[in-house]
């Protein structure tokens, strides 16, 4: 079967929309909720995340999130249970986020024979070196019909992209800035120009760009050069400050197109 992420991106090249949540915020059961509210309201892709102790590539607000979610007793297993029969209404690609450690814990090969059992298409680790995927990850996510999605940043070597783009299967995460997650108000004309020369290089993977996008311009912005946006803080945000993940997801929606 097609991995649904290379589905998405054969059906529809630009102006997608990627949205990412904490497991387990703002309540521990709100999981299959968000991702049925978020469908329903035309987003193309939806990352979850897993809550950790020590989210180093996060903003604050993804950090408290995390934080609740712990909080609330989230755990990988549990998100794994809530998952279980997503797949009944879903079929919008769904990609796990996480920091390597509860994923080792749990196993890796376990977490991807899991994953795969309740139809994650992919994976996002922040903190899995390129390297390591290629030594020890690989085969593994490849046997099971996951893609591990790389991510780069402004100061990413080509050598290194071009060897992510051959390597790597879904698509790649263009990081906005050097910095954690969290909303901005714009991008400046460096990440203009990073934009432009990713694009420039015509790789075999679409690209998303992600971290700090928080309103339709920046939207906008970004669907010139890639195919889409990722929105994370922005949302959590309105998790926060809305009475329902009905409301909030509205908000989103209406905040972004």
């Amino acid at each position: 079967m097609t991995n649904r992420i290379n589905q998405l991106f054969e059906q529809k090249r630009q102006e997608i929309l990627s949205v990412f949540f904490t497991a387990g915020h703002p309540k521990l059961e709100d999981t299959v909720l968000i991702i049925n509210e978020l469908q329903s309201n035309g987003v193309s892709l939806i990352e979850i995340g897993i809550p950790f102790s020590d989210p180093m590539a996060d903003g604050k607000v993804i950090q408290e999130s995390s934080a609740v979610a712990l909080k609330n007793g989230m755990s990988l297993r549990k998100l794994l249970s809530q998952l279980r029969n997503v797949r009944n209404d879903v079929h919008i690609p769904l990609i796990m986020m996480g920091y390597l450690n509860p994923i080792m814990q749990f196993g890796f090969e376990n977490f991807c024979r899991e994953c795969s059992s309740v139809g994650i298409d992919g994976m996002i680790i922040p903190d899995l070196p390129f390297h390591d995927y290629m030594e020890s990850y690989r085969e593994i996510s490849e046997r099971y019909g996951l893609h591990i999605i790389m991510l780069i940043t402004p100061e990413t070597s080509e050598e290194r992209i071009r060897l992510i783009d051959e390597h790597t299967s879904g698509f790649i995460y263009l990081v906005s800035s050097a910095a954690t997650t969290g909303t901005q108000l714009g991008f400046g004309e460096d990440a203009l120009q990073y934009f432009r020369r990713i694009k420039a290089m015509n790789l075999r993977n679409p690209l998303m760009v992600g971290f700090g996008i928080s309103n339709r311009e920046m939207v906008q912005s970004v669907c010139e050069h890639a195919a889409g946006a990722i929105v994370g803080s922005k949302f959590i945000k309105l998790l926060d400050s809305e009475g329902s993940v009905h409301d909030a997801v509205k908000a989103l929606v209406s905040d972004l197109r």
